[in-house]
């Protein structure tokens, strides 16, 4: 690996400094879950139904997913620098058609547009990747996420309050504002990284199918996209269980949605902390075996008879947990397939736990009613945090088996 330049904050001839990465990554995880303690009255603002206004989650998701096959391979072909900074500008002008939408398909579709912010957070990650190698990398992305962590744990709080105090355009001024200071960070700090090679976006797409047929990327991969689906169903289903099944205000519901995140602070302080010295397989096995685990106690509290907003919303805390130790690893692993493609691979992998995030997403809107409870979210995220446990182990198996075959 060729020697980078040394960091120098607030200079765009050097690599950019970490809390550069750390903002991008932020403000992408803040314009999710911002404002989700306000959908209960955005459907009476905007006089719908609920589950219409949960697709402002779902359908963010979906083009999020579908944006990051195309901006991987366009940050490769040329550089990471131009394709952020261009998404910041879009989710700004995104931003403030939702602040004055005047009705709710308008809302949706500039709600749509805002996904363009997914640039800061899926090509932070391949920045990382151009930066440092794969062990390393799994370190630095967990450094990165851990203070990630931080955005979405508040976020809903301050959401709560803004709609108590302000309404629930008080949630995207503050999106706005945010985001106006981090585009100005990203033109000021951040440096261009990509090793360009100066080919063609249709010759970037060609190789897909080398990441297609690699065994390795699927198992990392899936086991990201997998164990993160479980956090995606959350999203989308606890707003709903928050507010009708616990009768919760949006500010308590505020309080009690970060719970998660706490769980994913430490999560990714483990991931930035071990991971080279535990390996990166290890780390993602124990962070999806953490996930199914909190998840399944969650379920056997309410068969029990005894769940509450309190035990509900508390466990998501080894949720949380084991998507900290989980991600960053299984995407270090992911880029490191093919290094000279870190753009393309953390774009195909992103679109894979975003766009199978924004079906679990719409699927717990769905089934939530008021007469099913927690249950129907409860099942969708043991389902998939259980099938990410399946598909590490699928990778730590057939590496054991390729060592063990005569050369």
């Amino acid at each position: 690996m060729q020697p980078r330049a040394p960091v120098r904050f607030l200079d765009r001839a050097t690599p950019p400094h970490i809390l550069t990465l750390i903002l991008l990554a932020g403000l992408s995880a803040l314009a999710l879950n911002i404002f989700l303690p306000s959908l209960p009255g955005m459907t009476a603002y905007f006089e719908t139904d609920y589950r219409l206004m949960q697709l402002s989650v779902a359908v963010y998701l979906a083009v999020n997913a579908t944006l990051q096959l195309i901006l991987g391979p366009i940050s490769d072909r040329f550089g990471r620098r131009p394709v952020i900074i261009g998404g910041l500008l879009i989710f700004l002008l995104a931003t403030l058609g939702c602040i004055f939408s005047t009705n709710v398909w308008v809302f949706l579709a500039f709600r749509m547009i805002q996904a363009t912010i997914v640039a800061a957070m899926v090509l932070s990650r391949a920045v990382v990747r151009d930066m440092v190698p794969e062990a390393h990398a799994a370190s630095m992305i967990g450094y990165v996420t851990m203070g990630m962590a931080v955005v979405p744990m508040i976020g809903p709080a301050i959401g709560g309050v803004l709609d108590e105090a302000f309404g629930w355009q008080a949630s995207f001024w503050a999106l706005f504002a945010l985001g106006a200071v981090v585009t100005w960070l990203a033109w000021s700090d951040l440096g261009e990284t990509a090793p360009l090679q100066g080919r063609s976006f249709a010759e970037q797409l060609t190789e897909y199918p080398a990441l297609f047929a690699s065994p390795r990327f699927w198992g990392y991969a899936l086991a990201s996209a997998l164990t993160s689906g479980s956090f995606f169903a959350y999203l989308g289903g606890a707003p709903y269980v928050g507010d009708k099944v616990f009768g919760l205000s949006p500010s308590e519901l505020g309080l009690f949605f970060g719970a998660p995140a706490i769980g994913y602070f430490l999560g990714n302080f483990a991931s930035g902390r071990f991971s080279v010295r535990v390996g990166v397989n290890r780390m993602v096995l124990w962070g999806t075996l953490v996930t199914t685990g909190g998840v399944a106690l969650n379920l056997t509290l309410f068969y029990a008879g005894i769940g509450s907003a309190f035990s509900f919303f508390g466990l998501m805390t080894l949720m949380g947990l084991g998507n900290g130790m989980t991600i960053p690893n299984a995407t270090a692993g992911a880029l490191s397939v093919r290094p000279h493609l870190a753009g393309t691979a953390s774009g195909l992998a992103g679109a894979l736990m975003i766009g199978g995030g924004a079906a679990l997403s719409a699927l717990a809107g769905a089934l939530l009613a008021p007469d099913t409870g927690a249950f129907p979210l409860l099942w969708i995220m043991f389902a998939t945090s259980a099938a990410g446990v399946v598909a590490i182990s699928f990778v730590i198996w057939r590496e054991k088996r390729l060592a063990l075959t005569p050369r």
